[in-house]
């Protein structure tokens, strides 16, 4: 029986913050990935971008203080810090592609052992792809994340030895953050950070399946 309990969203949001480092440049993905900005330690200055055109945002807005007309690239309602601004979406993808950012956190569908990364499309017949800005921001910014649960809704690890999904990008994950353990993935394979209180290292590499050097 397990006596581990899962980090719930809000906790991973707040445990990939706590790794981004004081005057870094961060794009935050679709998806989990918009929650860290809810999670930034206070003081430490983080320049958050949207890749549909946007720097300096802020947290999300309180509930009826939302303006539709300033929104992420996944259309939620964002906040501007002082200092923020927008402009061409050009001028973004310049930015990702030209290396001017620090970190940024996607979410994946898989990731390898090594790095790989798998996060636009599952191969499924009839799926629209949408790969957005995923493949210029896996290899434009200087250090990429994945923020993901680690299973998927019906049990099977999203950390693999091989992607099986169409990829976004080779060799380009540094670290993976999960519901259950936090990862570096390197040329050698997958490399143990932390994991939730209770989960045995034995069990991690039972539940994942390769692995873990300490």
């Amino acid at each position: 029986m397990s006596n581990y309990q899962k980090r719930s969203k809000t906790e991973l949001a707040a445990r990939v913050a706590q790794d981004i480092f004081d005057g870094a440049y961060v794009n935050l993905g679709i998806g989990q990935p918009t929650l860290v900005a809810n999670h930034l330690p206070a003081g430490r200055e983080v320049v958050l971008h949207s890749e549909n055109g946007i720097l300096g945002m802020g947290p999300a807005p309180v509930p009826g203080q939302e303006d539709y007309d300033l929104t992420n690239a996944g259309k939620q309602p964002v906040t501007l810090l002082p200092g923020g601004c927008y402009f061409h979406h050009a001028d973004s993808f310049a930015m990702m592609r030209g290396g001017h950012l620090d970190i940024c956190v996607l979410g994946a569908f898989q990731v390898s052992s090594t790095g790989d990364l798998a996060n636009w499309s599952t191969g499924e017949s009839g799926a629209i792809p949408a790969v957005g800005g995923a493949m210029d921001l896996a290899v434009g910014a200087k250090s990429t994340w994945v923020m993901m649960d680690l299973l998927t809704k019906t049990g099977e690890c999203k950390v693999v030895k091989e992607c099986s999904y169409p990829l976004t990008g080779l060799a380009c994950v540094k670290r993976i953050y999960t519901d259950l353990c936090t990862l570096e993935c390197t040329p050698d394979g997958l490399v143990l950070i932390d994991t939730v209180p209770g989960l045995t290292h034995a069990e991690l590499e039972r539940i994942v399946g390769l692995p873990i050097r300490k």
